[in-house]
């Protein structure tokens, strides 16, 4: 392991909802819940003020609906959480080449190969910089934790959370471990956590104290090996600057089942589309075609057919798809469908096509490429669907964003990122001036850098938490403090 904190954890705050409080000024220093409104919708983020309640990421929209009824809740906008993703992997490929992307809003990254950092001082600097460009670029705030390792830069940036910077100085990793839950270190889950509780392992020092032998003997060869060096702070993963995709995938969770055994077959040949187009958008092909089905009683099966060669070809991946789903009994409903390719290269089998239809596809005559119809591209004006938290403008009264709908009416307040919080209208969810829009950028040009960020940072911590032990240092808000 290294000799100095010199790689980083970048975990942007609450992301999705820290894009949202920033995009809407009336929704700031306000609960804020992202993620599917329908009865079998999940929560994708929480902001903080939502967390206060007892919201949390995966928690069923229901649930998280009586914990907090007075929060917004928004469908997500995964478009423009992915564009302002780009621009924070930007600033991090800036610091160095060897930028290992985690989720859209959470990265490690090599400082020391990219010279800009060697001791702990170095390191600190280009954290804090990090953070102020993050800042000043997207309006929003990351915690960064740095350390010797990949295991506790990121230990490091939850205990930074929300809007700061812990460092872990080498030496100390193993005191700083010891007190803590079982349940921070990679790879324990509840499950694991509950089968060490009842060994009587609930911390990091009880499981050193316990010896690799018996952690081998609880959990099997490799886990209890893996689990035993975590706890000694060995953890010599490099950070990977290109993480290759193993596979394409897309699906879909249906609010009511679907029993019908032709709208499950047309579900199916649409999403098989949508992942064509994923693999086309990655410049990618593959070979292997999985069917992901969900029934009514929760048991998920899974399907897949290998082809002779990799494929984009969107009605080779369609006819695979149909053959797998009639392998699968759906009678009793179905209330989740995914259609995936694994086996991925970058070229394809041209002549494919006729070894995946054979003789039916030359019987028949070559099959079209499906293309949705023009009137489900462009729904009439009664048939518009207005989502809420995303953007709409209207023709007197300009830029603004959905707060509801329902009853043949739709509610819009009218705001932008820099303005005041706006007024609420509510229109006919057909009238003709009231269109979808595309989002508005988070920071105006003429404000990057400076003090007048729309919707920079409501959260900040000035210090570093009172739970952590006196070996940690961390800043908060840019300024960089130690504990005594």
């Amino acid at each position: 392991m290294r000799t100095a904190p010199t790689i980083l954890h970048l975990d942007m705050d609450a992301f999705f909802a820290s894009v949202e409080q920033a995009s809407k000024p009336s929704l700031r220093g306000k609960a804020v819940v992202v993620g599917g409104l329908g009865p079998r919708g999940v929560v994708a983020t929480a902001s903080y003020e939502a967390r206060v309640f007892g919201v949390h990421s995966a928690m069923p929209m229901g649930q998280a609906r009586r914990l907090a009824p007075n929060a917004a809740y928004l469908v997500p906008r995964f478009a423009l959480y992915k564009s302002i993703s780009e621009r924070v992997m930007e600033l991090l490929r800036e610091l160095s080449p060897l930028v290992e992307p985690l989720s859209l809003d959470e990265a490690f990254v090599d400082l020391e190969a990219g010279g800009v950092a060697w001791d702990e001082r170095s390191a600190r600097l280009a954290g804090v910089k990090l953070r102020a460009d993050i800042r000043a670029v997207t309006g929003l705030t990351g915690s960064v934790g740095l350390a010797a390792s990949k295991m506790l830069a990121k230990i490091a940036s939850e205990e930074a959370k929300p809007d700061g910077l812990v460092v872990i100085e080498p030496g100390t990793e193993r005191a700083l471990l010891g007190p803590m839950s079982v349940r921070t270190l990679p790879g324990v889950g509840p499950a694991t956590g509950d089968h060490l509780r009842r060994a009587g392992i609930t911390t990091v020092e009880e499981i050193v104290e316990a010896g690799e032998d018996e952690l081998v003997r609880l959990l099997g060869k490799a886990h209890g090996h893996g689990l035993y060096a975590m706890a000694l702070a060995r953890d010599d993963r490099p950070v990977v600057a290109e993480r290759e995709a193993k596979s394409v995938s897309v699906e879909d969770t249906y609010d009511v089942d679907i029993h019908d055994r032709m709208r499950v077959g047309l579900e199916v040949q649409r999403l098989a589309e949508r992942c064509v187009r994923r693999l086309r958008g990655a410049g990618l092909s593959g070979r292997t075609i999985v069917l992901k089905v969900r029934r009514y009683d929760f048991s998920t099966l899974t399907r897949s057919e290998t082809l002779r060669g990799p494929t984009d070809d969107p009605a080779v991946i369609r006819e695979a798809a149909a053959r797998l789903l009639d392998s699968v009994d759906t009678t009793g409903g179905v209330r989740l469908l995914g259609v995936g390719v694994s086996g991925l290269a970058d070229y394809t089998q041209e002549d494919l096509f006729a070894q995946a239809a054979g003789e039916r596809a030359v019987a028949e005559g070559p099959v079209e490429e499906h293309t949705a119809a023009p009137a489900e591209e462009q729904p009439s004006l009664a048939e518009r669907r207005w989502p809420a938290g995303h953007d709409v403008r209207h023709t007197r009264f300009g830029h603004g964003w959905v707060q509801g709908s329902g009853l043949g009416r739709v509610t819009v307040r009218f705001e932008t990122p820099s303005s005041e919080p706006g007024r609420v209208r509510t229109f006919r969810i057909d009238d003709p001036d009231l269109e979808a829009a595309d989002p508005l950028p988070l920071v105006l040009r003429g404000t990057e850098g400076g003090d007048e960020t729309p919707g920079a940072g409501s959260q900040a911590v000035s210090s570093v938490p009172a739970s952590l032990p006196k070996s940690w240092s961390g800043s908060g808000g840019g300024a960089a403090t130690s504990r005594p």
